[in-house]
């Protein structure tokens, strides 16, 4: 393979690069979802071997959120995800459906009833068993 002038490889394959640019934990996690369709590689289905190359677009749906990205480095190895978001460039519309989205996940979570009770108490537990006792 050549080196370009900033000193990284040409291209790599589709889940190493995923995985390197910190979209999933593992390169296992990362075929999984290349192999179930939640990976386009310009507007196409692609096989984890694929080799990318800046200038390339994905579109990764991961959930219930999706990124549409332009791919702009190919790392050596897998950075910091401080660095890592410096691989590719994310569109603008991308950015505002995920940012709506999880403001609508964070507005349900908010409204929704949740108990802070936890396990029973002792006093609770007497109470259960007095009346589950008379049920018999």
């Amino acid at each position: 393979m050549t080196l370009p002038e900033n000193g990284t490889q040409a291209g790599m394959r589709l889940d190493k690069w995923l995985w390197a640019a910190r979209f999933f934990k593992t390169r296992k996690l990362a075929v999984e979802a290349i192999n179930g369709g939640k990976v386009h590689l310009n507007g196409k289905r692609a096989k984890p071997g694929r080799e990318i190359k800046p200038g390339s677009q994905l579109e990764i749906h991961k959930g219930s959120f999706a990124w549409d990205i332009t791919v702009q480095v190919i790392p050596k190895q897998r950075r910091p995800a401080s660095e890592s978001i410096h691989f590719y460039q994310e569109t603008e519309e991308s950015i505002k459906r995920r940012e709506q989205l999880s403001e609508e996940q964070r507005r349900l979570r908010s409204n929704a009833p949740h108990s802070d009770k936890g396990r029973p108490t002792k006093r609770d537990r007497r109470q259960i068993h007095r009346f589950t006792s008379r049920d018999e």
